[in-house]
């Protein structure tokens, strides 16, 4: 038998949150008695590009590909572009399996989903890039469909971009337009309104749980279009989140450090004009490029600095890693050499010129007083809330982890997800 499945991702939902969520009136009526999994591990680093496309595909990030953050690695850059489109995934994922089981697939906002073949009704995480970019212009190049930019179109205009909770309001308004007309069969959603407030405000405080408010708001929305698509009894729904947050207190400049050991070279007007190693924040962890990593001399040279820098106690590292000891022990892989792991209240930043401490800046999640990218064993955990037909009902688990959720949603839609490092959460099945 076929099943229908809507998986919410409500960013930076964490177990502390859940009190709270289960006095709401819409939880209570549709998710209350079903599945609950108290932690659900993520992925190093604890970023939402990263984690979601680990979602997606129940593989480590040193496997699919989208490793270093949100952030396309642009040496020079300060706002450099994200891993919008899925070409930068390298592993088969949940739509592949679904479309491939002969389901209607839908997604909005959907981390790394720009141009994915295998679904139907896209509207992909992205925005206009400036410069005169239209929203027609943007969304057609992240693969939206005609249908869909006319979705796009009735709400575009009365969303802030990059602002939450109104980039929330046009995700939710576009998912319940797409349910009603066109009742698509597998469908995820990526709302971060949770995940803004605590950047902004930090990790617990009434503006969270207004941003609780509204998912629980949203849950209520989207349980009202599929009834009235005629499809919400038989569609499995499943609220899950991809990392939590720590609050921070200072952002360190690690890129001033290398320049001023000369790794990093600038002119008088600021502008990068070479490097030897370069930093990319990943907030509370930062990866650490060569531009010669075959270089022996200066890769020992680099890592005897970022040692001594952690050695020293001031500069936010608790810990240095070589990309081979990423690899093995965190399953975190990629180009870059080293990674520094945060002290637990610092962020890094990516400035190469002074102050070395960055103040608070709300437009980036790296820079804001909470935000994640550490160890996935530190702070509040991810969580997963299910309830449908092929679910078991009043099961809670203690544990899981980010890569075991597609294997659980291949299963239970009768797909094949082949080689994923994730398993089935056999025990949530009905």
């Amino acid at each position: 038998m076929r099943q229908r499945v809507f998986v919410f991702s409500a960013d930076a939902l964490v177990y502390e949150d859940l009190a709270y969520l289960k006095t709401l009136p819409n939880f209570k009526k549709y998710l209350a008695g079903g599945v609950e999994i108290k932690s659900v591990k993520s992925v190093y680093p604890t970023v939402t590009y990263p984690a979601h496309v680990s979602i997606a595909t129940g593989t480590w990030p040193a496997r699919h590909g989208v490793a270093t953050g949100n952030q396309v690695f642009t040496p020079g850059d300060l706002s450099p572009p994200w891993n919008w489109f899925h070409e930068a995934v390298k592993a088969r994922d949940i739509f592949d399996a679904a479309k491939g089981a002969g389901y209607s697939t839908a997604a909005v906002f959907w981390p790394a989903t720009g141009r994915h073949p295998s679904i139907d009704y896209l509207i992909a995480e992205y925005w206009t890039q400036g410069n005169g970019d239209t929203m027609k212009a943007a969304f057609t190049r992240a693969g939206s469909s005609p249908e869909m930019l006319e979705i796009i179109g009735r709400y575009f205009g009365k969303m802030v971009e990059r602002q939450h909770p109104s980039l929330d309001y046009f995700v939710m308004s576009c998912t319940n337009d797409i349910i009603r007309k066109y009742k698509p069969e597998f469908f995820m959603i990526h709302p971060a309104n949770i995940d803004g407030a605590r950047h902004k405000y930090g990790l617990f405080n009434e503006k969270v749980n207004e941003a609780i408010e509204d998912t629980d708001r949203w849950i209520g929305e989207i349980m009202a279009a599929l009834e009235d698509s005629g499809v919400r009894e038989e569609t499995n729904f499943f609220l899950l989140s991809d990392h939590g947050q720590m609050d921070i207190t200072r952002i360190i400049n690690i890129n001033v450090l290398l320049a001023d050991y000369g790794f990093i070279r600038f002119d008088e007007k600021g502008n990068l004009t070479g490097w030897d190693a370069y930093c990319l924040s990943c907030a509370m962890s930062a990866v650490v490029f060569l531009k010669d990593p075959d270089d022996p001399a200066l890769y020992q040279k680099v890592y005897t600095l970022l040692r001594y820098l952690r050695d020293e106690g001031v500069y936010g590292i608790s810990r240095v890693y070589t990309e081979p000891e990423a690899r093995e022990l965190e399953h975190f892989g990629g180009s870059f050499s080293f990674v520094l792991e945060t002290d637990g209240y610092t962020s890094f930043g990516d400035n190469w010129q002074r102050p070395i401490v960055k103040n608070f800046d709300f437009s980036d999640y790296r820079y804001g007083r909470a935000t994640h990218g550490y160890h996935p064993d530190k702070g509040p955990q991810p969580v997963l809330v299910a309830k449908g037909p092929a679910l078991r009902k009043n099961v809670v688990l203690e544990k899981a982890r980010l890569i075991d959720e597609a294997p659980t949603l291949a299963k239970l839609m009768g797909a094949e997800l082949p080689g994923t490092d994730g398993v089935c959460i056999d025990e949530i099945l009905a």
